[in-house]
């Protein structure tokens, strides 16, 4: 295409044209005020020599038009995968992309736009059209046609205006549609162990009325069910019964018309904090180990430690008042009587029967454990005697007794099979091939057969440490009272520190130290799977946020923990089930995500994106698919059954010719011919 134009390439600055000009047009006035002769033939001469200055020339440009860009985005997103909405977009694509090749002069692109991995931030059409039309100037944008079930999240404030093109909306879904979801409301991070936590949540169902019934369950076991009011703020107490990660789970029963139940649970995490730790230590009498358990529990900030060591017993009487004898009488009906229950753990290091405690004392003690308390044991040579604690009431909760004997010489500790799989010493240093051996103990206790799990044994394999479940309690023994050995180094020392510290947390039942703990969590965009104490492979199910389930086999390694690996594509709340009834949670980005939070299609944010830029706004389900058409730009863009794309015109140039319109020789005839006429006309 050839289009032509008059442009000026002046031989003089214009200000010196102009100049010119105004002095020509004064002599011009001079003689035509005077009435002097050959005025207007000198008028024409100095025209045509302004005009020679000007250098007027014809432009012919040789243009290629451009085509102009028609966009489709379509929305890909998890809440397209409710019933048929899909469908509904990708027929709906396919039907468009074939009318817009049928119109001259137009280049269509389609963008499909589906969740962000690892990220939370909703359905981002706009941001997805910013980026497909990086490369296309405004002035080529025919419009945006938006395929989509109209929950967007990153509508722009000028509502699409920026894009200078109309903004067209295909809806799939129905308008009339209905949907139930579970909305968390404010909720404690932290909470004290023992204590309740009180949750807000909202049961929100569009044009629903009356209850629902709500189930809650705690740790992944039912806890509660209940019917809550719809549409209205509802509130819920739950027991904090650990530290650590509190998962609670919410799930309301489906409504009628549901479209999915993906958002009908929600969950959230309440981090138990120990107000304070409280242990009894109770030290049969002063020995070189003593020190070692009191310096591991007052290392730990969080532990409020009431030692006591019994100094003189009782048959060491010699009529002096104990009270004078006692630097402090040790308060015995107050902590086994009236305060027991209070304490989180109770030691008993080498103590012996000596008439300090009465035969109901150590009934309330077994009573203690049975009730969901913990105790632990380090015996020595006292275990052995008369005198030793079991012969006492706490026999009935001991895993293991004594026969009599004590093995007095050194030995190295070895880690059971058992004990190689238990939480309590997998990973331990020297637990590992490789790793530099433990350092030696001087003496054990002979015990009969132990009951519950053998982590450690010593001389002739017999049982060294041993923990047992006790009714809803717990207890453990370390057959031995050389155990401080290892903190002072002894032929290279021990985990000593680490290995009481997860006695003691495996006691008060930290879920972290679990025998059977299910754990999993979102790495990146996997889900890493693990079950301890297994036997074999473990058949596992795996419940996406969007409510689709697929199988997992976890296969054990040498430690008897069995694990696997998933990918994520989703951010939202992972479900995992053992066949043998464990449940583990994981979340990855946000428990309840924007995505899913709602799912009933809707025009409401996209219709004043139509209204500002002059776009139509259709449900696919209604009208089907509108007709295209091009329109010159600022006209109507929509109506009934059809949709503009404006026809923008753009081009580029590639090619340019220039002619002059006053050639020299021409001009100098011109010229000539002028002065002639005047010098003839001034003769006569």
């Amino acid at each position: 295409m050839s289009v032509s134009s008059i442009a000026f390439a002046p031989l003089f600055p214009w200000p010196a044209i102009a100049a010119l000009g105004a002095a020509a047009l004064l002599l011009i006035g001079i003689g035509a005020w005077r009435r002097a002769s050959g005025t207007w033939l000198r008028a024409l001469v100095l025209a045509a020599l302004l005009a020679a200055l000007a250098n007027p020339r014809l432009l012919a440009e040789n243009r290629t038009p451009l085509p102009d860009v028609a966009l489709v985005v379509v929305d890909d997103s998890p809440s397209q995968g409710i019933g048929e909405r899909r469908a509904q977009a990708q027929a709906a694509l396919d039907e468009l992309t074939r009318r817009l090749a049928l119109l001259p002069g137009l280049e269509v692109r389609v963008e499909r736009v589906g969740a962000e991995p690892g990220q939370d931030r909703g359905t981002r059409l706009f941001e997805a059209a910013g980026r497909a039309l990086v490369d296309v100037p405004r002035r080529r944008l025919a419009g945006v046609t938006l395929i989509t079930d109209g929950r967007v999240h990153d509508v722009p404030a000028d509502l699409g205006r920026s894009l200078g093109a109309p903004v067209h909306t295909l809806l799939t879904g129905r308008p009339d549609e209905r949907d139930r979801r579970m909305v968390p409301g404010a909720s404690p991070a932290f909470a004290l162990v023992g204590e309740t936590a009180t949750l807000a949540f909202r049961v929100e169902d569009q044009g629903g009325k009356g209850e629902a019934v709500v189930a809650v369950r705690v740790d992944g076991k039912p806890f509660a069910a209940f019917t809550a009011p719809l549409n209205r703020d509802a509130t819920l107490e739950v027991p904090i019964r650990h530290a650590g990660a509190n998962v609670v789970e919410l799930e309301v029963e489906p409504g009628p018309g549901e479209l999915s139940l993906a958002n009908n649970r929600t969950a959230l995490s309440i981090s138990g904090v120990r107000n304070r730790l409280k242990v009894l230590l109770v030290s049969g009498e002063p020995h070189a180990g003593e020190r070692t358990w009191r310096n591991l529990l007052k290392s730990d900030p969080a532990v409020d430690l009431v030692h006591f060591t019994i100094l003189r017993p009782p048959e060491k009487d010699d009529q002096t008042p104990i009270r004078e004898m006692s630097l402090i009488s040790f308060p015995v009906r107050e902590l086994f009587e009236e305060k027991l229950s209070e304490f989180d753990l109770i030691i008993f290091d080498r103590y012996r029967r000596r008439g300090v405690l009465a035969a109901a004392y150590y009934r309330n003690l077994a009573r203690y454990v049975k009730e969901g308390g913990a105790l632990l044991a380090a015996v020595g040579p006292e275990f052995a005697e008369a005198d030793g604690i079991g012969e006492s009431a706490l026999a009935e909760v001991l895993p293991a007794l004594a026969t009599g004997r004590r093995l007095d010489r050194a030995f190295r500790p070895r880690l059971t099979e058992t004990g190689r799989r238990h939480p309590v010493m997998a990973g331990l240093p020297g637990t590992r091939p490789g790793d530099t051996p433990w350092g030696g103990w001087m003496r054990q206790i002979e015990v009969g057969t132990a009951k519950g799990a053998t982590l450690l044994t010593g001389i002739d394999d017999r049982p060294l440490v041993v923990l047992d479940r006790v009714g809803d309690g717990r207890v453990a023994m370390v057959l031995s009272d050389t155990l401080w050995l290892w903190a002072r180094g002894w032929e290279g020392g021990g985990p000593h520190a680490e290995m009481a510290r997860r006695l003691g947390h495996w006691l008060m039942k930290e879920p972290d130290l679990e025998e059977d703990a299910l754990t999993a969590q979102v790495e990146g965009d996997r889900l890493a799977v693990a079950a301890r104490g297994a036997e074999g492979p473990v058949e596992a199910t795996i419940t996406a946020p969007d409510g689709t389930q697929v199988p997992l086999i976890l296969q054990p390694d040498a430690e008897g923990v069995a694990r696997g690996v998933a990918e994520t594509g989703q951010t939202g709340l992972w479900r995992v089930a053992t066949s043998d009834g464990r449940v583990a949670l994981a979340a990855a980005g946000n428990a309840a995500p924007v995505e899913l939070a709602e799912l009933t299609a809707t025009s409401g944010r996209l219709a004043p994106v139509a209204g500002a830029t002059g776009g139509m706004l259709a449900w696919l389900a209604e009208r089907g698919v509108p007709d295209p058409r091009r329109i010159a730009p600022g006209s109507t863009a929509g109506g009934q059954g059809w949709m503009g794309l404006e026809e923008k015109g753009d081009h580029v140039v590639d090619g340019l010719r220039e002619i002059s319109l006053l050639p020299a020789l021409a001009l100098a005839l011109l010229c000539l011919a002028g002065l002639l006429a005047a010098w003839r006309n001034e003769t006569r």
